[in-house]
């Protein structure tokens, strides 16, 4: 068993490229599959956050096929505990930078978790809405990202998926061959370059969530900007850094 306090590792293996490589070819065997967006301008070092929305178990799937080979860097997935009791998937994921966590127990494992990928330097992926949306559309999401990103300072790279929902639906054991599934990928931002300055700790965390939600919302196709449709066009604020809130208050990001 690897020690909990040693370092966690941020390069790639043989077998996360072997397992990326092989889902890409999967992925573009069952359906047409467009990235777009300035993935060259996503930093290649340093801490990173990923943050995107979340309609079908293809997301991941997608996201970390392309990104893990245009990045070169190891993606650290927060997943749910179960995963690493089904055969063969909990033994990738314990060797592919999955790490468990109880969602019913360990709210603040996870949380701490987390900061500790991005004290330590590497990307994190997270999906604020905290589960698969069912209609498709963004839902109002949990504030353990924005939380987590006031107070790490990472940058944050929004991430916007289409259409994953019909390729592979809720519910559906395996994907549902055709279609056309698109990763649009957009700039990096750190919330201190954007939020305005004097917000307490509770109208930062509103603003920062409503900012990362805005920028998903931007790279999604229309159907499934839900509750944040109105919001695409608003152009975000500027200013100066907000307070970060305090560990005692720290929420635990979402998870896969």
């Amino acid at each position: 068993m690897s020690d909990p306090a040693a370092p966690l590792e941020g390069h790639l293996t043989p077998l996360i490229s072997t397992v990326a490589l092989g889902a890409r070819t999967v992925a573009r065997s069952v359906t047409r599959v467009t990235i777009e967006g300035p993935i060259d301008r996503i930093p290649r070092d340093g801490p990173v956050i990923l943050a995107a929305n979340h309609i079908s178990n293809g997301d991941a799937v997608i996201i970390g096929s392309w990104l893990t080979k245009s990045l070169g860097r190891r993606i650290h997935w927060l997943g749910k505990k179960e995963m690493f009791d089904w055969p063969l998937v909990g033994w990738i994921a314990r060797n592919g930078g999955v790490h468990p966590v109880d969602r019913a127990a360990a709210d603040v494992d996870a949380f701490r978790m987390a900061e500790r990928i991005l004290a330590e330097g590497h990307v994190l992926m997270v999906f604020p809405e905290g589960t698969r949306s069912p209609t498709g559309e963004l839902q109002t999401p949990k504030d353990g990202l924005a939380m987590l990103a006031l107070r790490s300072g990472a940058p944050v790279v929004p991430i916007g998926i289409s259409n994953t929902d019909r390729v592979w639906p809720k519910g559906r054991f395996v994907p549902r061959p055709g279609g056309h599934a698109t990763m649009r990928v957009g700039e990096a931002f750190r919330l201190a370059d954007e939020l305005p300055g004097g917000l307490d700790r509770k109208s930062a965390k509103k603003a920062a969530t409503d900012l990362i939600m805005r920028r998903i919302a931007a790279l999604v196709d229309e159907r499934h900007r839900g509750v944040y449709a109105s919001d695409v066009s608003a152009e975000p604020p500027t200013g100066a850094t907000p307070e970060p809130p305090p560990a005692s208050e720290a929420a635990p990001p979402d998870t896969a």
